[in-house]
C-alpha cells in the first residue's frame, strides 16, 4: 500500500510540473495551498453509466493536463475502444483491467501503468467482478 501511495505521488508531481511549465503561456492562476491540494470526495464525483469519475486536476485548473480517477463496475467499460490525438496514461490502483491497444489485449492488475500513444486505438475494461479503480493522465490539446 505504501508503494502505491509513493507511485501515485510521483505521477501527481509529474503532472503538476508539466502544468507549471504550461503556465508561462497564459495568465497566471493564483495557486494556493488550498486549491493545490485535492482530497478525493465521492460526493463531488461524477456518476457515469458504469461507475463514476473524479478529477484531481482538470483542464481548467491545469490548462494543459488532467488527472482523473475512474471507477468501473465489474465486467464493464467506460466506452468502446477509440482514438484521439492526445497521448494518455492509465495507472491501475485496484481491480483487474483488460487493456486494448491496436488490436491486441492484455489483462493486468494493480500497480501497472498503461500507455496509449497518440492516435492509437485503445480502451480499458474491468476484467473482474469487483470495481476497477484507475488513474487517467492526459494532456489537453485544445
Amino acid at each position: 500500500m505504501e508503494r502505491l501511495k509513493y507511485i501515485t505521488a510521483i505521477l501527481i508531481c509529474i503532472l503538476f510540473q508539466h502544468t507549471v511549465n504550461a503556465q508561462k503561456n497564459r495568465e497566471p492562476i493564483n495557486y494556493t495551498i488550498e486549491n493545490c491540494v485535492n482530497e478525493f470526495d465521492v460526493s463531488k464525483a461524477t456518476k457515469t453509466k458504469v461507475g463514476y469519475q473524479y478529477y484531481f486536476g482538470d483542464k481548467n485548473f491545469t490548462e494543459e493536463n488532467t488527472l482523473k480517477m475512474s471507477i468501473v463496475e465489474g465486467g464493464k467499460s467506460t466506452h468502446a475502444p477509440h482514438r484521439h490525438p492526445e497521448e494518455e496514461f492509465f495507472y491501475i490502483l485496484e481491480g483487474k483491467a483488460t487493456f486494448y491497444l491496436d488490436g491486441k489485449t492484455k489483462t493486468v492488475g494493480p500497480n501497472t501503468s498503461l500507455y496509449c500513444p497518440p492516435n492509437s486505438e485503445h480502451g480499458i475494461s474491468n476484467a473482474g467482478t469487483i470495481d476497477l479503480k484507475y488513474l487517467v493522465i492526459k494532456k489537453d490539446l485544445r
